[in-house]
């Protein structure tokens, strides 16, 4: 059997991807990715040569070519990981966010019951329908708010997450009206290698280096969770291999921090391990115009993935961030690939004019 992995070139996919066949013994994996701005096949270049990996050039909204890979292929999994999923993209175009989130999870959601349905037996009864999605579904939570929990309304505040909101409703519809097995769950924050360089870590680690302004939202006060990617990975496998059917589950790193303090904690590691001769790299943080309804806190309250599936994250925020920082300075060349003239027009437009 196999695993067909959606957005499997992106930053959370590619690490999902790569983890998986890290195991000798694990099942083999079909990649499907459209390759847009922030999909790398290079994020997967160590698999050449590796039979058990496929890479697949399409699009999840393309039906024919999802029945053909499904009939293929044969997979036990769809774990659904493609989407467009930057705020401030969505902002100036949330059309490819409803085309991409909405329409190209229907798409794989009715590719993924015909096939569900014609299958038998063991394949039929072990199958799964895995659909990634994010806390930021839920809205914004004040100071005194307890965390997110998977029973909180969903009150989304972006085009980014009110796509996302539509594409959960869809899974579980799908759920509770054909009898598909799906799981969803929602994550937090993600950080760590292979992450393009239009969030705010990736941001401020490669402008800092190339001595450019670290952009702030506002006063910088904003709070969220944050997830070592391969935290995220280990959760997904853990609700794919035991997870209940039609439940959510919300996965977070324990690691509420304001957006001005991990910036300030990427620029201490950077004084540490890359020291600027120029001085302190705090020197270039910069604040600028808010983005328009910039949620102020998300928190995620992962107690039922505990509970009932004993996860927790590996990863404390220090011990990650290390890490990402370390990934960062060792692969300047990966760096540099992915900062093509589309990416800096987009950086000019999101951040100069503010």
């Amino acid at each position: 059997m196999t695993l067909l992995v959606t957005g499997g070139a992106g930053f959370i996919g590619s690490n999902f991807v790569l983890d998986w066949l890290a195991d000798p013994s694990a099942e083999p994996v079909v990649t499907l990715d459209a390759l847009t701005y922030a999909g790398n096949r290079a994020n997967l270049a160590s698999l050449g040569g590796d039979a058990r990996h496929t890479f697949v050039h399409g699009d999840i909204g393309d039906r024919a070519l999802v029945d053909r890979l499904l009939a293929e292929h044969r997979p036990r999994a769809i774990v659904h990981f493609a989407a467009e999923s930057h705020v401030d993209r969505s902002i100036h175009g949330p059309g490819a966010f409803i085309k991409t989130n909405v329409e190209g999870t229907f798409t794989l959601l009715e590719a993924a019951r015909a096939y569900w349905g014609a299958l038998q037996g063991e394949a039929k009864a072990a199958f799964r329908f895995h659909h990634v999605s994010t806390d930021e579904v839920y809205g914004s939570l004040k100071a005194d708010d307890p965390p997110f929990a998977e029973t909180n309304p969903y009150e989304p505040n972006s085009p980014y997450s009110a796509s996302k909101a539509a594409s959960d409703h869809l899974v579980r519809a799908w759920h509770h009206t054909y009898g598909l097995p799906v799981l969803t769950t929602n994550c937090s924050n993600n950080y760590g290698p292979l992450h393009f360089p239009e969030k705010l870590i990736p941001l401020v680690i490669v402008n800092a280096l190339a001595g450019k302004p670290l952009p702030i939202y506002g006063d910088g006060r904003q709070i969220r969770d944050w997830l070592y990617v391969k935290d995220h990975c280990s959760g997904i496998r853990a609700v794919l291999a035991g997870g209940r059917l039609g439940e959510t589950y919300n996965i977070g790193g324990w690691n509420e921090m304001a957006n001005i303090d991990i910036v300030k904690t990427v620029c201490g590691l950077l004084d540490e391990l890359k020291p600027d001769p120029a001085g302190k790299y705090e020197r270039l943080i910069t604040y600028v115009t808010d983005r328009p309804g910039h949620d102020r806190r998300y928190a995620i309250d992962a107690r039922k993935i505990e509970r009932e599936l004993g996860w927790r994250p590996a990863e404390t925020f220090a011990t990650g961030i290390r890490k990402t920082v370390a990934w960062y300075l060792a692969n300047a060349e990966w760096v540099s690939q992915v900062q093509s003239g589309a990416y800096r027009d987009w950086i000019d437009t999101q951040y100069m004019s503010r």
